[in-house]
């Protein structure tokens, strides 16, 4: 049976984890465009197949620890401007 583990880097933070390689890179265009550097993390299983299941579709946001805050606030801002597109 195919087990998840978590994956830890020194020195980076995963501020995100999505279901989908897509809506990472979405994340990680709107980071970089700030200047914070992104690493994504996945199996590279999922997205040859399209295979979301059992954490195999899952992509880990990275960043750099002491930028990690500076990260959320934007990934933040991000989702609630979404919200109010969508109302």
């Amino acid at each position: 049976m195919f087990r998840r583990r978590e994956i830890k880097r020194p020195g980076l933070t995963t501020v995100r984890v999505t279901h989908g390689l897509l809506r990472a890179e979405v994340f990680k265009s709107k980071l970089e465009s700030a200047g914070i550097p992104v690493l994504l993390e996945y199996e590279s299983i999922g997205p040859t197949l399209g295979i979301t299941v059992d954490g195999l579709g899952e992509v880990r946001v990275m960043v750099p620890d002491d930028l990690a805050v500076e990260a959320e606030d934007l990934l933040v801002e991000e989702e609630v401007d979404e919200e109010e597109e969508e109302t």
